[in-house]
């Protein structure tokens, strides 16, 4: 495979004073997929949940911004935890904390202030959603260590970045139902799904180092594996739509993300790393065509 990066910094990074452009890289600000993949299980949940339009929109924006701020917060803890191990690997070796162009203590700065704005956001929420995000702690600073222990460090990374859906709706309604469990089944099995994509772009790397994947684990049978997570996530979005008596419309929707999710399978080339983030990043369009299902199905404002 030809070595890579998904590093970007051109654009608007390049006209940023070089002293603030380390703190941009670390926090992804240079690439927004991961903020959009975070926020969008939460986006699911606030539709499922029905609140007032005006309380909609304010947990919509809420949400947004906490997951900009949360994801830059989880890539720092990741990068702390993995910067000697992203000096190995060619698509990580340009990370700042890898590189050396930010040190641990800037770094340590950094995750403390946003932090502590994701906790002013985090107490404009209901007691019980509060807890959940107190909660989510504990996955953003243990996800990075299962790539040592686990050959299922994605399906961490599901818990993790799944968590939106049980957060967004205990921000809406203050309880939990099965609908929404079954909600944030379907985001664990869609992540586990498209990060094994993301990882099979570090395959080889991974396998020099000792870095473990269900892209290493899976390998040439990705493809089928992916078509099971993805069947998955459409069978639970189903039984969730069904229990929190959506429409019609959204078991119409839903055959948009169903193609999104079968192009993906058909298309995969893991041995090609620019597919596979092409196919991973297009998991944005296919969480806002869920969205869109559920918002169709009567689960909007």
């Amino acid at each position: 495979m030809t070595a890579h990066t998904d590093i970007v910094r051109d654009g608007f990074l390049a006209r940023l004073p070089p002293r603030w452009q380390p703190y941009f890289l670390l926090a992804r600000l240079d690439r927004p997929i991961g903020a959009w993949l975070l926020f969008l299980p939460g986006l699911w949940s606030l539709l499922l949940a029905r609140p007032t339009l005006g309380r909609a929109l304010w947990l919509i924006a809420l949400f947004a911004v906490g997951s900009v701020l949360m994801r830059a917060a989880g890539c720092i803890v990741n990068d702390m935890w993995d910067r000697d191990l992203d000096r190995l690997v060619a698509r990580t070796k340009g990370r700042p904390l890898a590189a050396g162009t930010l040190g641990l203590g800037e770094a340590a700065m950094f995750l403390a202030v946003l932090l502590a704005v994701s906790l002013v956001i985090l107490l404009q929420l209901p007691p019980l959603a509060q807890a959940l995000g107190v909660g989510s702690l504990a996955l953003v600073a243990t996800y990075p260590l299962a790539k040592r222990v686990t050959w299922w460090p994605q399906i961490m990374l599901g818990f993790t970045f799944g968590w939106g859906a049980p957060l967004g709706y205990a921000a809406a309604t203050g309880r939990l139902t099965l609908a929404a469990g079954l909600l944030y089944f379907a985001a664990i099995v869609w992540i586990l799904g498209y990060d094994t994509i993301y990882a099979h772009q570090d395959r080889e790397d991974d396998a020099l180092v000792g870095v473990k994947s269900t892209a290493r684990l899976f390998g040439r049978a990705t493809r089928p594996f992916l078509a099971v997570c993805y069947t998955l996530a459409l069978i639970a979005l189903l039984a969730a739509g069904r229990l929190a008596g959506l429409g019609v419309g959204f078991f119409a929707a839903l055959a948009l993300p169903a193609a999104l999710f079968a192009w993906q399978v058909i298309a995969l080339d893991i041995d090609d790393p620019a597919r596979c983030l092409r196919l991973f990043k297009a998991n944005r369009e296919t969480g806002l065509a869920i969205a869109l299902a559920i918002a169709l199905g009567g689960g909007g404002m």
